[in-house]
């Protein structure tokens, strides 16, 4: 979700490239529907490629969009929360503490007047931590990228998971499926566009 808006003339190998100003909802009833892409350092939202091939995974593996509970805990944009919900989601909660990204997140939601999308203001790890259990079914983690919040983040959203439910995970490396299996997660689908890893998770009990 969150690189750099700007990056210098001759960027380093590991850069990215400038977030784009628009991204578009690419499924359901909001399909097509442009999201602004504020300039905020450290803004990155998920390619369109990206979440196509999520949302293919999850046709898949959780058809039952329409019973489906969603937490995007680092929000940005809203391009993960406002594509689950424009696919017929029962709820979807979006959190972010930027104020301009609220301030959109909030401008998105009233426009495609989204009753279904709740947005909480704060700190990710503090609000998941004061979420109630097991109520979300599909669980977005997108941090900012070398913060070191992946594995904290993965952590914190463990309680909330509802039977079966799934975790999808961004990240500048692979998460290896040794690495999840110690935390008690099954890697059931990972891929890779550009410099973003993605992956979608499950706790092994599930």
């Amino acid at each position: 979700m969150r690189q750099s808006a700007r990056p210098p003339r001759a960027p380093p190998a590991a850069s990215f490239a400038r977030a784009p100003r628009w991204v578009r909802i690419i499924g359901g009833a909001w399909r097509r529907t442009p999201i602004p892409v504020a300039d905020v350092a450290g803004l990155r939202p998920s390619p369109d490629r990206v979440r196509e091939t999520l949302f293919n995974w999850l046709a898949h593996l959780r058809p039952d969009t329409a019973s489906l509970r969603g937490l995007d805990l680092f929000a940005g944009t809203g391009a993960l929360g406002f594509e689950l919900a424009s696919r017929g989601a029962a709820r979807v909660v979006l959190v972010e503490q930027q104020p301009q990204l609220l301030r959109q997140l909030h401008a998105v939601q009233s426009r495609l007047r989204a009753t279904r999308v709740q947005i909480i203001a704060g700190d990710a790890l503090a609000v998941a931590a004061g979420l109630p259990g097991a109520s979300f079914d599909l669980v977005f983690l997108d941090p900012p990228f070398g913060a070191g919040l992946l594995w904290p983040a993965i952590d914190a959203v463990g309680p909330l998971l509802a039977e079966g439910g799934l975790v999808y995970a961004e990240s500048d490396a692979a998460i290896a499926a040794a690495d999840a299996a110690a935390r008690g997660l099954q890697l059931l689908r990972s891929a890779r566009a550009g410099r973003v890893c993605f992956h979608l998770l499950q706790p092994r009990n599930a």
